[in-house]
């Protein structure tokens, strides 16, 4: 009877055995187990120090360049020179179909044409293209034409003359005075407006705004609001997202709040007056929840730095731990008691957000004694160097990588 129970016991134990497969240890699965889950991909490591570069300038430019023998700072393997000199505030650039550059020299109501014929990295040429452009700051070309942002408006160009079609009336008044238009990828033109104060309630929606119009200039809506002074913002090449560089208020001390870089979403309210920097309520209009329904910035930067240009790098000339990046010139400060700006830094990105904070680029312009340049717009030429302008020296740089 005991023989026949264990003849039965080890039959079944065979058949389980049958269905169920080889049951010996599997070292590869089990290694697999145990491992650690595949770490999210590092951000790129930080670029090199900046070494002392010294300014290439033209004998056509030596009489206006203000810089005399100084250097400036760069990575290593970069070079800079003098792309034009002798200009009246120099912002924003944009290159036009003829592959000339276009500079709007907000001091002098303008907009210039500089023409590099024999491509020497040089601007042979200079000719007034549009002028009585009150204050003009931006330019974009978009199908053909210029556009320009003036401080009443919103202009276009279809050839070169003394004053464009108006296609968007802003207003005139206050303390920012910089109108920035930009061509999405969906054809459509937006356009950034800054506050009127530096805190303060406004009446007017067109103010510490941005919006979006169509190219002709109607349609025009809110496409975001909260924004104190966004002088510049670019289009990220990969996704179309817009990143925009916001100027904090003033008057809360050296380094509150920050500056934001801001992704900038439609139907967005990214703070001022009542929050700055995602978390700070404001001390006049804030309340102790302001934050909470405000959108939080993509990244903070020094307070007072003054971000005035963006350009995203998708050249191939530069080194492969620049492509991606993005360039943002700090304008320098005013209000604060030790200065800091004055400088073109690299914000790195991953996934299309940033992924660090900002690097050094292109240093130099700010000194024991004060500043003598203060760089503005920054534009990637078709070729892959980056022009750079400086609005206290009248001066558009040209930084190539050999």
């Amino acid at each position: 009877m005991m023989q026949t129970f264990y003849s039965l016991l080890m039959l079944t134990m065979l058949l389980l055995t049958a269905c169920s497969g080889p049951q010996q240890a599997n070292p590869t699965k089990e290694a697999a187990s145990l491992e650690t889950p595949p770490a999210p991909a590092q951000a790129p490591a930080p670029v090199s120090a900046l070494v002392p570069a010294a300014v290439q300038v033209p004998a056509r430019y030596q009489s206006a360049y203000p810089g005399g023998d100084r250097k400036l700072q760069l990575p290593p393997g970069f070079t800079i020179q003098v792309f034009a000199a002798g200009l009246q505030g120099p912002r924003h650039m944009a290159i036009g179909p003829d592959g000339a550059v276009y500079v709007a020299e907000m001091s002098a109501n303008r907009v210039s044409r500089l023409a590099d014929a024999d491509g020497d990295g040089v601007a042979d040429s200079s000719e007034i293209y549009a002028s009585n452009m009150e204050r003009a700051h931006g330019v974009e070309w978009h199908q053909g034409a210029l556009y320009v942002g003036a401080i009443d408006g919103i202009y276009r160009f279809d050839g070169k003359g003394v004053r464009g079609e108006k296609l968007v009336d802003l207003p005139a008044s206050g303390s920012h005075i910089t109108r920035t238009v930009r061509f999405g990828q969906d054809g459509r033109m937006y356009v950034t407006i800054g506050s009127t104060c530096n805190v303060c309630k406004e009446e007017d929606a067109h103010r510490a705004a941005m919006w979006v119009y169509n190219a002709d200039g109607s349609g025009g809506r809110l496409f975001a609001r909260g924004l104190r002074n966004t002088v510049d913002f670019a289009f990220h090449p990969q996704t179309g997202a817009i990143f925009g560089a916001d100027n904090g208020r003033d008057s809360l001390g050296d380094d509150l709040p920050p500056e934001e870089l801001n992704l900038i979403r439609d139907g967005g309210d990214y703070g001022w007056p009542v929050c700055h920097g995602g978390q700070i309520s404001d001390p006049q209009f804030g309340q102790p929840d302001s934050c909470s329904t405000t959108v939080a910035p993509a990244l903070k930067m020094q307070a007072h730095s003054a971000p005035l240009g963006v350009q995203f790098y998708s050249g191939t000339q530069f080194p492969a731990a620049y492509q991606g990046r993005l360039f943002i010139t700090f304008h320098g400060s005013w209000n604060r008691s030790e200065r800091t700006g004055y400088k073109v830094v690299s914000v790195p990105f991953q996934n299309g957000e940033p992924s660090g904070q900002p690097e050094d680029f292109l240093t130099g312009w700010l000194t024991g004694s004060g500043a003598w340049g203060r760089p503005v717009g920054v534009l990637r030429t078709p070729d892959g160097a980056l022009l750079i302008s400086d609005d206290q020296g009248g001066v558009i740089y040209r930084v190539s990588y050999q």
